[in-house]
């Protein structure tokens, strides 16, 4: 049990076999050892155990909020979905804004652990620090957007439709490897495949209601001061200031031409690095121009509102409205979802540039709960495929109304395309006969930054804990936007430590549950005065950045038990220096590959890992002594195992 500030001490862990709903309190030392949200959620799916079948009834998946969600910390808005993912078999946490983490925050709860499988559709309702398992058979095989219409409707209350609904599509139903849990039609915990977890216990929705009871801070002038203290560097900064910085104006689109002009824009399925190089390699075939689906030229003509998330003054999403021709039909399409990863994923990596398009695009995914970085990867990786000669029945390049209609096959898993499709990009290109065409690490594909372009995030998604990601170590923020100072994105040297302290870092705001973007303007200091302020702890920054390393630690323990060691810490070939099926870059990045060997190098002697793997002291150094530890260790002293 725990009695800091922020907590509620209260999470359920829900049966779905048996509908049996328990309720328990927060032990004090894993809140103070693992914070919330990702790193309490690790914890939890750490002591459910690593071999589970992801797609089984022992699975865990655990909706966590952290001790800042739901509070008047900036941007606090966050709630964490972690689990073990069907797409990498690793551990992973996919987290999504809105109101739904501080609404379950609101509604009594600091967790919810479901478990188990449903023998018939069922949703969760979560008021006044109750759970209540009800029938979804008649909002099965719906979309995710007629799914939360028709939930509100039902649970309309004493609070009125004051709720957060979070659901999947059918991609979830059909276990489609990267299907997402979408929140309030538009907001997705998009990685990992959380929503085909959800949809293997058919659990289609979680619906939260509450009124608005923000947590008081317990010491109440130390969170006043990092609270002033936040606010101040975020409205100063570039990037965040609220109507003027970047993000705010043009929302997380604001990178397509910045990385576009540094030739870091994998485009082609990453034959090459913009799409400025690509119509220079071959001025003969159609080419395409990355500013048609770019921040800028989404406000400027089909931009309509500017929502935002809870305790949120940036307002990075950017909500659009467009009119598609499609199939012979005009279709009016409204989303607030225009973001960089998805319009990249979607459009110049698949070569499409259509912008109103691409919105329907981001749209149907949403609609059908799939995660649009690892669709639009997929079909890229079925275009090249399909010019390859591996499929008879492809896809080709930009062919954008063939696009739009593949995700709702794939998400029905409708034909043998599809169903090839919905396992995902590397096993799917696996089946295919040639596993170097998938751009994924661990089975999850990578994101909008090409890594001979930015050798920070080249070893950022090698070592990232659940499969390739941008988002488990942002160091473009260094690399691109020279925060917190500018390092130049081709050199490797140093990018290891670099990546190494974003992860750390990223990893207790994660757990916070903080947006991730406050780390363009907010640091260690003002994440110290806050969670101290909120809690009555007194750590120092040294101190909350160990907790950091230690949930990027445990993390890594687990998937070592799982089986993963430092040869899963690859990237595809075409990025690696001395590979053969290597591709060199364009442009700006002319000739550049990826040193992934002096990379991995530098990064585990920061870490102090023996191959990718955490040595048993290590874990004992970090009081990790939740398992048997790994047996690798220079001490010879295995981590204690005393729960």
């Amino acid at each position: 049990m725990t009695d800091l500030g922020g907590y509620q001490d209260h999470v359920a862990r829900i049966d779905l076999s048996d509908g049996a709903v328990d309720y328990e309190g927060i032990d004090d030392e894993d809140a103070e050892k693992y914070i919330g949200a990702r790193g309490l959620g690790a914890k939890y799916v750490f002591d459910q155990g690593p071999d589970v079948d992801p797609l089984g009834p022992d699975n865990l998946l655990a909706f966590m909020n952290g001790p800042l969600t739901g509070t008047q910390t900036v941007m606090s808005g966050r709630i964490a979905v972690c689990t073990k993912s069907p797409l990498t078999n690793t551990v992973t946490d996919s987290h999504h804004g809105g109101w739904s983490g501080a609404r379950l925050k609101w509604a009594g709860f600091d967790g919810l652990l479901f478990e188990g499988e449903a023998e018939d559709p069922v949703y969760a309702f979560v008021e006044d620090g109750e759970v209540e398992l009800r029938d979804a058979s008649h909002v099965w095989g719906w979309g995710v957007h007629d799914t939360i219409d028709e939930l509100e409707d039902e649970c309309e209350g004493s609070y009125g439709k004051n709720l957060s609904a979070m659901a999947i599509g059918p991609g979830g139903e059909n276990q489609v490897r990267y299907a997402c849990i979408m929140n309030e039609d538009d907001r997705a915990s998009g990685r990992g495949g959380t929503g085909a977890v959800m949809g293997s216990k058919n659990l289609k929705a979680v619906v939260v209601k509450s009124s608005t009871k923000m947590p008081k801070p317990a010491d109440q002038e130390t969170f006043r001061e990092g609270h002033q203290q936040a606010m101040q560097v975020i409205q100063e900064s570039d990037v965040t200031a609220p109507n003027e910085g970047g993000l705010s104006m043009y929302g997380t689109n604001v990178l397509m031409n910045l990385t576009e002009e540094m030739d870091g824009l994998p485009t082609r399925n990453a034959q090459h690095t913009s799409t400025s190089s690509e119509a220079a390699a071959d001025p003969s075939e159609p080419n395409i121009d990355a500013e048609n689906v770019s921040g800028e030229n989404v406000r400027e003509n089909i931009l309509v509102d500017e929502p935002t998330c809870h305790s949120c003054p940036v307002a990075c999403k950017k909500e659009v409205e467009v009119q598609v021709h499609h199939k012979g039909e005009d279709h009016n399409v409204r989303m607030e979802s225009y973001e960089y990863e998805s319009a990249w994923a979607l459009g110049p990596n698949s070569m499409n540039d259509d912008r109103d398009k691409v919105a329907m695009m981001i749209d149907r995914c949403n609609d059908m709960g799939v995660d649009t970085i690892d669709m639009g990867n997929t079909m890229a990786m079925a275009m090249e495929a399909s010019e390859e000669g591996y499929l008879d029945e492809g896809l080709d390049w930009g062919d954008a109304d063939t696009m739009i209609e593949m995700i709702e096959r794939v998400a029905n898993r409708e034909d043998d395309l599809a169903d090839l499709l919905a396992e995902g990009s590397m096993r799917a290109s696996e089946e295919l006969g040639d596993g170097d065409m998938s751009l994924d690490v661990k089975g999850q594909s990578m994101a909008a930054y090409d890594p001979r372009a930015m050798k920070g995030m080249a070893i950022g998604y090698a070592t990232s804990n659940r499969g390739a990601c941008h988002l488990r170590g942002y160091t473009p923020s260094a690399e691109i936007l020279g925060i917190p100072n500018k390092v130049d994105p081709s050199e490797p040297e140093g990018k290891g430590e670099l990546c190494a302290t974003f992860q750390d870092l990223h990893a207790i705001s994660d757990s916070f549950d903080i947006c991730k973007f406050n780390a363009f303007a907010e640091g260690i200091e003002e994440y110290v005065m806050q969670y101290n302020g909120m809690t009555g702890l007194d750590v120092s920054e040294e101190e909350l950045m160990e907790a950091g390393e230690r949930i990027y630690n445990l993390e890594r323990y687990y998937n070592n038990l799982v089986g993963f060691d430092g040869s899963d810490d690859d990237l595809p070939a075409r990025f690696v220096e001395g590979n053969e099926k290597a591709i060199p870059g364009e442009g700006g990045s002319e000739g550049q590959l990826v040193e992934l060997d002096q990379l991995k190098d530098e990064y585990y002697e920061v870490r102090d890992w023996e191959d990718g793997v955490v040595p048993d002291e290590k874990l004992d150094e970090l009081g990790i002594d939740v398992g048997p530890g790994t047996g690798v260790s220079s001490g010879g002293a295995a981590a204690s195992g005393d729960d």
